[in-house]
Parts: structure tokens; sequence; C-alpha cells
């Protein structure tokens, strides 16, 4: 596989998408670029937005061992990683697997559950397996999260903790649509009773797992100029400077960067990066990894705005 077939997949899964869900082609860039850097996504928007439709519809796209899981304040940690149940015929212990153990897993309203239950994600974003009383067990290299979450402001939610936003490559807000894509879309779905559905409407299977190992290590294989990898360090660098953040971004921020510069220099037809590539995903990979100073929040800033302030003051290479 090369640049060339990558880019005809990537351009192929957002077509698919793009048959059920109207608007929101900036997050199903990400999503993509995000599968093919081997990151996790975070959607972050309010009820109703197709959060969860279109993690489905994306997961529709690939013929990936699929799992989702509704988070709620009752979910329990063993809920999602399973256990060993004691098997009274065999007089052994045998795993249960949870719903975690799959390819892509769709974690819907994740901050409607404990930060107890949301750390059990940790280890399987992190190093991609899970361990259960003292045994490891891998989940794969092409395994990816894609979670949704409600505005902190919703009532019933928690908090994720930091150690497991910096785990996620990209988050992504779904504002409402436009009043012309809203007419959209009720003209398209009103008709129907229930939720939508993403085969019913013609989202079609696009890349498999060998198909997808194959366009990440075409994606691996990506120049990085020395130039790029001075400018990343820079941004990142600047968020831990600047006066109205009391925490900046972690060095794997920087490392997942550059792996997420790399896809997108692919779906742009590269097979070299440059600092544009760079500049259009830093907002999504570093807003969810700074904290607001206590007297940039009395001022009423947000971290998003400090965040694109720093991007366009630091200067890229020519």
């Amino acid at each position: 596989m090369n640049v060339a077939e990558v880019r005809e997949i990537a351009q192929q899964i957002q077509a698919e998408i793009g048959k059920a869900v109207i608007g929101q082609a900036a997050t199903v860039e990400l999503l993509t670029t995000a599968l093919l850097a081997g990151g996790h996504v975070l959607l972050e928007g309010p009820p109703g937005t197709a959060k969860t439709f279109l993690a489905q519809c994306f997961a529709r796209t690939l013929t990936l061992d699929f799992g989702r899981i509704q988070f709620t304040p009752d979910l329990m940690p063993g809920d999602i990683l399973g256990s060993n149940v004691f098997n009274f015929q065999t007089s052994a212990f045998t795993l249960t697997r949870g719903p975690l153990f799959c390819e892509l897993l769709v974690a819907d309203e994740i901050n409607r559950t404990p930060p107890k239950t949301q750390a059990a994600l940790l280890e399987a974003m992190q190093e991609r397996h899970v361990t259960l009383d003292g045994v490891r067990h891998d989940l794969g290299a092409r395994f990816m999260v894609v979670a949704t979450q409600n505005p902190l402001e919703q009532q019933g939610t928690y908090p994720l903790p930091e150690a497991q936003l910096d785990r996620f490559l990209f988050k992504q807000s779904m504002p409402f649509p436009s009043e012309e894509e809203e007419r959209a879309i009720v003209a398209n779905h009103g008709q129907r009773s229930g939720s939508p559905d993403a085969a019913a409407l013609g989202v079609q299977p696009v890349l498999d797992g060998p198909g997808l190992s194959a366009a990440m290590a075409v994606v691996a294989g990506i120049r990085l100029h020395e130039d790029v990898v001075a400018y990343i360090v820079r941004l990142v660098r600047a968020t831990r400077e600047a006066p109205d953040l009391e925490g900046g971004a972690s060095p794997r921020a920087a490392v997942m960067l550059a792996m997420a510069a790399r896809a997108r220099a692919v779906m742009e037809g590269r097979d070299y990066v440059i600092p544009d590539d760079v500049k259009a995903l830093a907002l999504p990979a570093l807003r969810h990894r700074v904290l607001l100073s206590p007297a940039a929040q009395i001022e009423g800033r947000r971290a998003e705005t400090v965040v694109a302030e720093l991007i366009a003051q630091v200067e890229a290479p020519k």
C-alpha cells in the first residue's frame, strides 16, 4: 500500500459517512486522521448532535470487531473489563470478557460514570492491553476508542481525569448544525421513528483490519523534518509557559501530534509533513490537555481560546 491508496481509502471513509451524517465534515476528517495515526477521539457536544450516530457510522465503514458501552452512574469497572468467573464443572476460573475486548470501542457518554469506572480505560487506551488478576490480555495494535460526552454544564456528569484526557489524541466539539444543515437533517430523517441506522442509510464498509494495519504502516513511514519536529516541541512547550495556563501539555502530546501530522500529510497526498499539517491539528490535539489558571478562569477565559492564541503566536518554519 502507498500514499495514494491510503488517501483514497480516507476519502472513501469520509464519503460513506457523508451518506448518513449531514455536516460535521471536520469531525469526520479528524476521526479518519486519528484512525490512521492510531489515536483515540473524544467527541463533545450537547445531546442530539449525532455524536453516537457519527461514531456508529464510522464503525460501519470499518470491518473491525466493534463494541459499545453506554456509560451510566452505576457502571462498575468489571462491567467494562470483564472478570474471572469460577466454573464449577471444570473447577477452574474462566475469563468472561467485557465489551472492552474489541478493536473499535464506542464509549457513549463517558462522563456520566464516576472516575473510578472511567479509569478502567486508562491501561487499555495507552498500552492497548488490560490486566485482570495479574494476567495481561492484549487488545491489538488497532484498538481505538471513540468516546462521546456531554458538556460538563449538563446535569449528572463527572469531569474526566487529566490522565485520561491525555490519552485522547483529539477532542472535538460538535456544535448544533447550521439552519441549512438542520433543514436537511429534518428532511432526510424526519420521516423515521427511532434512531437512524447506518446500514439502512447505505453506509458501506471500506477498510478491514489487515488493510488498516497496512495503512498505519504507511503513515508511520512519512518523513518528518527536524524543523517540523522543533515546531511541534515549541508549540507544546508554549502551553507550559503561558501565564493563563496552570498546566500545559505533556511530551505525550508532542509525540501524538507528530503522528497525527503524518496521517494528515498522507490524507493530503504527501509523503512528508509540512508545518500547516501541525497547525491544522494543534487545537484539537491540545485543547483538552491544558488547565486554565485561576486568574484566567475569573476573567472568563477559555482554554481553547488561549491555545488558539498560542498557535497563532508560535512561529512556524518556512
